[in-house]
């Protein structure tokens, strides 16, 4: 009889990546995460340097099952631009898996928040789908679903859209067309970008949606400071509201 396979563990993290602040990992994530998180012994993650550093935070409030230099850390392969997870020329991640195989769990850790969710991991968790190894989800904060929440629009239908593009013409467009979706379908868009980048895409935002769209900007939460204000588009153009250059932004619209 073959031995039972082990179980992918999607372990969140903490969304203080990059800032100059770090929160207590107790504060955020539940005592039973960080428990699991401290017996597994086999990672994939997006960043082994960043996963090791959350090793050290975990192993101050629950002591690691290992030494940390004994715990096996393997850095998932970065997807060539253009090649999606299903694609014939996306890597093969099973070998990735293969301590799952062997009846091992395994971690899967993203740098900041929920793994596979606006952040790498999909196409492992399809390859354990495909594997019959079970995937096992933990609590722990999303960016997405908390500046949601935080946010007033709707719950019900959301589309997340990811980074939009950076050349000012194609920015505008692509605004105009996510409220036009959201005016048809009255669906919250959601987007990120990247922190350098927050106060243009703001800027963009408020300029280019019609003066009613409610636009929520999340930004820091669960840190220190962190705030999330939703306003009309013309309430956003007529001040001149900064953000911060290190700290995450999370910036969801809904056209009346």
């Amino acid at each position: 009889m073959s031995a039972p396979l082990g179980r992918l563990w999607l372990v969140p993290n903490t969304l203080d990546l990059g800032t100059d602040s770090e929160t207590a990992l107790d504060q955020v994530l539940p005592r039973a995460v960080i428990a699991r998180a401290a017996g597994l012994s086999h990672w994939v993650a997006e960043n082994a340097k960043t996963t090791r550093a959350f090793l050290k935070r975990v192993d101050q409030v629950c002591p690691l099952a290992l030494p940390l230099q004994a715990i096996d850390i393997v850095e998932l392969p970065r997807p060539r631009k253009g090649v999606g997870t299903a694609s014939a020329g996306a890597p093969d991640l099973q070998p990735l898996l293969a301590p799952a195989m062997s009846g091992h769990d395994i971690g899967l850790l993203s740098e900041a928040g929920l793994p596979a969710v606006a952040d790498p991991g999909a196409g492992l968790v399809q390859s354990a789908h495909a594997l019959g190894i079970a995937v096992e989800p933990l609590s722990g904060p999303s960016s997405l679903l908390l500046a949601l929440a935080a946010s007033g629009l709707n719950g019900q239908s959301f589309a997340f859209v990811g980074y939009l593009p950076v050349e000012a013409t194609a920015r505008a467009a692509r605004i105009r067309e996510l409220e036009a979706l959201s005016r048809r379908f009255g669906q919250t868009q959601i987007a990120i970008e990247t922190p350098y980048r927050n106060g243009a895409l703001l800027a963009a935002l408020a300029e280019h949606l019609q003066p009613q769209t409610r636009l929520a900007v999340a930004c820091g939460l669960t840190l220190p400071g962190g705030w999330c204000r939703t306003l009309p588009a013309r309430q956003w153009r007529e001040q001149t509201a900064t953000l911060p250059d290190r700290m995450p932004a999370v910036f969801s619209f809904l056209a009346g």
